[in-house]
């Protein structure tokens, strides 16, 4: 924390080395707003440190299957909640008349986009105004919902200030720690991902630097403003995005000259150095790749600053479910001389990405919303999602339910399209059986060769 650079800081009023040691000591209660994706294994983690936390959620759907140690998340097994349940350590509510009970505030609530792709502060404006209601003296609130830079400082403290009456840095604390989770991965969960940390001021940032710490493995990254830290969680998604966008390009581009992508991409990987694989597909999903480059381009506009590598990325990337059902309608056409229309199709996979049930803004739902509006016939196959629920964007798709993966379904099909390539399918059954296979994953790599005459790589 030396070489942090701080500015405009003022003295708190209250005792930080009191604070501080309330969390070291385990004293100190969490309280964590919003138990999704993010909000659930973060009260995980904190339980697993012997941290007392209460989670606090509006959906009592929720609260109360947490409350009957039943887990909705995949990854957080309802071992786990009974455990920190019969330990007195979560508590779940919908009463957010009980913050005060708690010493720190975790604000964990989405940050979606607008269909003008503006932001949408709705959820964590409405928590700040909640949370101002009940705030006391000594507590600390840390934003860790994904956002452009001065939500922090510009949005959530002047709330907080005037609706509680207290004031910021001398009676209550704001920081900004930027979500870093990702579904699936067996190899980095919460508490042993580093911890970007930035505050507003010395006070706020060495107290929610004292409280990650405890319960954190991974360590944590102090930055010298909540600024600095949320533009720190754009730039790694934009990255991501920017890079997505150029191996979708270059997907598109190859195919037209008949070279593989995936053997590309396996060949420059093995370089030592200067080189980073990313993979393309069929569309971006997931609640932060697809929606936080656009936060940064709206601040941007404000400084009449142009965004043209995130747009444009933003734009090759949400193309990417027409140029697969483009390269789809080729394949039926050149091998079978049929239509879209009529065609019976199963999407394979509509999870966001492998191996979880998360569907947020999968790409799986536009591709069978447009397939829809040609006139196929779709099904789709799951085994980590039985049903759609409903969608905000594609409610036509509410509670089709997923097909079992058999022969006979296999064979009753036009096209096969996988669209996401779980690791628990067995794709060489899957292309024994099917008419015809469109890849858009590269999820039959391995049997190719095999039957490369009824697959296409899209």
């Amino acid at each position: 924390m030396k070489n942090v650079k701080l500015l405009n800081d003022v003295s708190s009023n209250l005792d930080i080395d009191k604070l501080c040691d309330n969390f070291k000591n385990r004293t100190a209660k969490i309280g964590i707003v919003g138990l999704g994706y993010v909000g659930l294994p973060l009260a995980c983690a904190t339980c697993n440190a012997n941290f007392k936390t209460i989670g606090f959620d509006v959906d009592e759907t929720k609260i109360d299957k947490l409350n009957k140690s039943i887990s909705y998340i995949g990854g957080v097994a309802d071992e786990k909640i009974a455990k920190f349940r019969e330990n007195g350590l979560l508590d779940a509510t919908n009463d957010f008349s009980r913050l005060p009970e708690v010493d720190a505030i975790l604000i964990c609530v989405p940050t979606p986009i607008t269909k003008y792709r503006e932001p949408d502060l709705s959820y964590v404006t409405q928590t700040t105004e909640v949370i101002a209601k009940h705030l006391r003296a000594g507590q600390l609130v840390v934003l860790e919902s994904t956002t452009y830079p001065g939500t922090s400082t510009d949005v959530i403290t002047p709330i907080l200030e005037n609706s509680s009456g207290l004031k910021a840095r001398d009676d209550f604390f704001v920081a900004y720690s930027p979500e870093r989770e990702d579904p699936g991965n067996p190899h980095f969960h919460t508490a042993k991902i580093p911890k970007v940390v930035g505050g507003d001021g010395e006070d706020a940032l060495r107290l929610a630097k004292t409280m990650y710490d405890e319960f954190l493995t991974g360590g944590t990254v102090p930055v010298s403003s909540t600024a600095t830290a949320e533009a720190v969680k754009l730039t790694e998604n934009i990255f991501r995005s920017v890079n997505i966008a150029l191996v979708n390009e270059l997907k598109m581009i190859y195919s037209k000259l008949g070279i593989d992508i995936w053997e590309v991409i396996d060949a420059a990987a093995t370089k030592p150095f200067g080189y980073m694989p990313f993979y393309p597909g069929p569309g971006l999903g997931g609640h932060c790749i697809p929606i936080d480059p656009f936060y940064l381009s709206w601040k941007a506009r404000e400084f009449n600053i142009s965004t043209r590598f995130i747009e444009l990325a933003g734009e090759i990337n949400i193309s990417m479910p027409i140029y697969v059902i483009r390269q789809l309608a080729i394949a039926l056409n050149e091998r079978y001389s049929i239509a879209l229309n009529g065609t019976k199709i199963l999407i394979l996979g509509i999870a966001y990405k492998k191996n979880v049930a998360d569907l947020r803004e999968s790409p799986a739902f536009e591709i069978m919303h447009l397939l829809k509006k040609y006139g196929t016939k779709i099904s789709y196959s799951d085994s980590y999602v039985r049903e759609i629920p409903c969608l905000r964007a594609h409610p036509e798709l509410k509670g089709v339910q997923s097909v079992k993966l058999t022969e006979d379904v296999l064979k009753a099909q036009d096209v096969v399209m996988i669209v996401t390539d779980h690791d628990n399918v067995d794709y060489n059954f899957v292309a024994e059986h099917a008419k015809l296979i469109v890849d858009t994953r590269n999820a039959t790599k391995d049997v190719y060769n095999k039957f490369k005459d009824k697959i296409v790589k899209a």
